[in-house]
């Protein structure tokens, strides 16, 4: 079993800049991707960014276009999703995924754990 543990998400101005973290614990990683989506109100989950430990490519949703940074830490088993230059519609839950397979894993339904949201909210 993997818990999931997000932090970070806070109120923000447009053009502001912020990074979420997640927490990642209870069983051992030799091999895993590890994603972020998010989930507006009234939106389904949508893909944001992902990194399979082992693959130098990160892979990202379309609307990044070069915004966001995913990140992680093997040694701490922590995850990071570094986010300039926000927009009001970047507003949403941010969910911290985790998933046994390799690659590019934009289907949420190849994630098996979740963590519980942050809230992220901008400002016009």
């Amino acid at each position: 079993q993997v818990q999931l543990v997000e932090s970070g998400g806070r109120l923000v101005q447009a053009g502001d800049s912020l990074t979420l973290s997640c927490a990642v614990s209870g069983r051992a990683f030799s091999s895993y991707t590890m994603g972020w989506f998010r989930q507006a109100p009234g939106k389904e989950r949508e893909f944001v960014a992902s990194s399979s430990r082992g693959i130098y490519n990160q892979y990202y949703g379309d609307f990044v276009k070069g915004r966001f940074t995913i990140s992680r830490d093997d040694a701490k088993n922590t995850v990071h999703l570094q986010m300039t230059s926000l927009k009001p519609e970047d507003t949403a839950v941010y969910y911290c995924a985790h998933s046994d397979e390799w690659g590019f894993r934009p289907n949420p339904k190849d994630y098996k754990s979740w963590g519980q949201g942050t809230q992220v909210t901008v400002s016009p």
